[in-house]
């Protein structure tokens, strides 16, 4: 008899965490791989935020906190979502994980019971439908093709919806596709979730920062007032300050729903770690500017990226808005055969071969629910991006 629960078979590792984890062990052997396969910025953690954390330790802040967060920090998010996002929310409304992640796994396993379905709109991050299923829901995932943007259209979401439906995740910038949705999108989104009142929004906003050509990123909480007191606005410190290893996350939402997130925290991880809390608190009232500086380099970035995609035989790239990750279609790729002798026929063979004959790492669409195409991320120098597109382009070129 096992000992493992029937619940653990639910779910699949990280397909993207996999393949990173994979790319180091290369690197490890020895081997010139180029790993485009992280969500991670290549940046490090800016020095007024790595000091201010020096500082905490000094003063002995390193004992436990408050569950949710420390009173100085969840008030340091509280005037962030009124700064940029114009949106109200008091001590009670905010709470502060270990990561975003966290935050929704916490509302999640806060919300859901057997059964409750959770829309997806794909292609999606790879954590949202396992997660779901850990918590005892059923993800109900939504195609959004690339004719329409990678965007979840309004008439999408109104078939999808049922009366068993409590979520719906909506990430924007999105990971893998980078896509993101304009106020007007939202706001058309919106006219569909406030008649079915029984449908609350999860607001995954954690790219927010990182929107090119003028984009100006708009939430949906902010755009859709009457929908606040259903919406979780979800966001943390790992993108636009580099800081994914400090692992803090935070959100804002109706204060019934954050009672119930931090019970759930209370009683896995209790509070996040003090230190990371105060080099957030630096983050977040501190300095910005750091934050438009990076902002160009991965803008400058994307644009090298696409660019040089469009050299690739066999692939094609739509140009997102934001993120930092492009996701091409490798279709002109399937049913060749690749220097292996391996006959490429789904967007995973796609990633496999390449790395074997280029050692270039990247994820296969499939992860994302949303195929035959490949995330890669830009987080990476413009040399490193340079020479892993030509590497690309090479493999491309010899496929038979």
């Amino acid at each position: 008899m096992s000992i493992l629960s029937t619940r653990i078979g639910r779910f699949a590792p990280s397909a993207s965490a996999a393949m990173s984890q994979f790319a180091r062990e290369l690197k490890a052997q020895g081997k010139g791989v180029i790993a485009l396969s992280a969500g991670e910025p290549d940046f490090d953690t800016p020095e007024h935020v790595k000091r201010a954390a020096w500082e905490a330790m000094q003063r002995g802040e390193t004992k436990y906190t408050n569950v949710d967060g420390t009173p100085e920090l969840k008030r340091a998010v509280a005037e962030k979502f009124r700064r940029e996002n114009r949106l109200d929310y008091g001590p009670d409304n905010v709470i502060v994980s270990a990561g975003g992640k966290h935050v929704i796994f916490n509302a999640l396993m806060a919300t859901l019971d057997d059964g409750d379905e959770v829309i997806v709109p794909a292609p999606h991050w790879v954590s949202y439908t396992d997660m779901v299923l850990m918590c005892g829901g059923v993800p109900v995932v939504v195609p959004c093709p690339q004719n329409n943007g990678f965007k979840l259209r309004p008439e999408d979401l109104e078939a999808a919806i049922t009366p068993r439906t409590k979520w719906l995740i909506l990430n924007s910038p999105s990971n893998p596709t980078g896509t993101a949705y304009r106020a007007e999108d939202l706001g058309a989104l919106a006219e569909v979730l406030l008649a079915s009142p029984h449908l609350w929004v999860m607001s995954d906003d954690i790219y927010e920062h990182l929107v090119y050509g003028g984009f100006r990123f708009s939430t949906l909480a902010e755009v859709a007032p009457a929908l606040k007191g259903r919406t979780l606005t979800v966001n943390g410190v790992s993108k636009a300050y580099a800081m994914t290893g400090w692992r803090i996350g935070y959100a804002g939402g109706p204060a019934g729903l954050v009672r119930a997130m931090a019970k759930v925290q209370g009683q896995s991880t209790s509070n996040p770690s003090s230190v990371s809390q105060a080099a957030a608190l630096a983050a977040l009232a501190g300095p910005q500017g750091v934050v438009a500086e990076r902002r160009r380099a991965y803008e400058e970035r994307r644009d090298l990226v696409v660019g040089l995609l469009t050299d690739c035989p066999g692939l094609s790239c739509h140009k997102p808005d934001g993120a930092f990750y492009v996701y091409p279609s490798c279709a002109g790729a399937i049913g060749r055969r690749a220097p292996s002798g391996k006959v490429i026929e789904t967007d995973e063979d796609f990633v496999r071969e390449l790395l074997k004959a280029e050692l270039v790492a990247c994820v296969h669409g499939g992860a994302y629910n949303l195929s035959p195409y490949f995330r890669i991320s830009y987080a990476a120098s413009n040399e490193e991006l340079i020479e892993a597109l030509a590497r690309i382009k090479r493999f491309c070129e010899s496929l038979a």
